[in-house]
């Protein structure tokens, strides 16, 4: 029970520490954006990791352009999500739809729908690396 705790705390802590040293416009968008960290483990491959984590954007929000040490697999889990990919045409997705993000592959989300989205975010990343990369 205390090594959850001990997670617990690291988490809130790296988190705390992440948002107070985004720019202002960013964090400007981040304060609508909730991401609720579910599990992380270690995998078989030496220094890969499985992270999931629960994204939730508010209507009409965004999360800016960004990238991850590894693929990420998007599943929606309610809302209506616009995803623009690099090299790609947006693509909106509903509950229920999946997308996959390459390896270091700049993107950004938004919430075009008339709720709140939440979607569950599965990344294959590489440890001890910022899980995201925001792009300027």
């Amino acid at each position: 029970m205390k090594t959850n705790k001990n997670k617990l705390a690291t988490a809130i802590i790296i988190t705390a520490l992440a948002v107070l040293t985004l720019p202002s416009s960013v964090l400007a968008q981040q304060t609508v954006t909730g991401r609720t960290e579910l599990q992380r483990h270690d995998l078989s491959v030496p220094g890969r990791e499985m992270v999931q984590i629960r994204v939730d954007i508010e209507k009409g929000k965004a999360y800016p352009e960004h990238k991850h040490p590894g693929e990420e697999i998007i599943y929606v889990l309610e809302g209506l999500l616009e995803y623009q990919v690099a090299g790609q045409q947006p693509v909106t997705l509903k509950a229920g739809d999946v997308l996959f993000i390459p390896y270091g592959t700049v993107h950004s989300v938004k919430n075009v729908g008339t709720t709140k989205a939440r979607e569950l975010a599965t990344y294959i990343v590489e440890k001890d690396k910022p899980l995201v990369t925001l792009i300027k």
